[in-house]
């Protein structure tokens, strides 16, 4: 079945060497040797996934060679904002929504602490900053006004207004 095919012997050798894209995309075939011409019934055969085979000429890889002979590289650095310092008040949020959600209050600064914290990672930092401030208006108002309801509790229960 295999009549009039040929396997080519291939040398020993180690891993491809070259960067990536060089090893990615190997060079195409060489020209078959005059001992192998198409007018004779012999086909080349080879495995596509082999980098190093004799039939394929040795490149080297243009980008060794231009990383050697760069003289002045440069430094790129990429900087994200820093998300770090914008404060989301979670725990501030929570223990108003969990204690002192006056008139629902602390609800609402609960639900913008997360909103913060979801802008953080997506590295809206304008966002993140206008939602921590009004996370953090809302645990004000309403740490206020329920430490106010409290203090009136108190002052009621110590003088009753009978007494008066």
């Amino acid at each position: 079945p295999f009549e009039g095919v040929a396997w080519t012997p291939r040398p020993p050798h180690g891993p491809p060497q070259g960067c990536f894209a060089c090893i990615a995309k190997p060079p195409a075939l060489r020209q078959a040797s005059p001992i192998l011409s198409p007018s004779s019934a012999v086909y080349l055969m080879e495995s596509k996934s082999c980098k190093g085979d004799s039939l394929r000429p040795a490149v080297p890889c243009k980008h060794l060679v231009e990383k050697k002979t760069m003289t002045n590289p440069t430094t790129v650095i990429e900087i994200y904002p820093d998300t770090t310092e914008v404060n989301d008040y979670y725990l501030w949020s929570i223990f108003n929504f969990v204690y002192l959600n006056f008139c629902c209050l602390g609800f609402i600064a609960l639900a913008y602490s997360l909103k913060v914290r979801d802008k953080k990672l997506l590295n809206d930092l304008n966002g993140a900053v206008e939602d921590a401030k009004t996370a953090r208006l809302f645990n004000i108002t309403s740490s206020a006004l329920a430490t106010f309801c409290i203090i009136l509790i108190f002052i009621f229960l110590r003088y009753p207004l009978t007494d008066y």
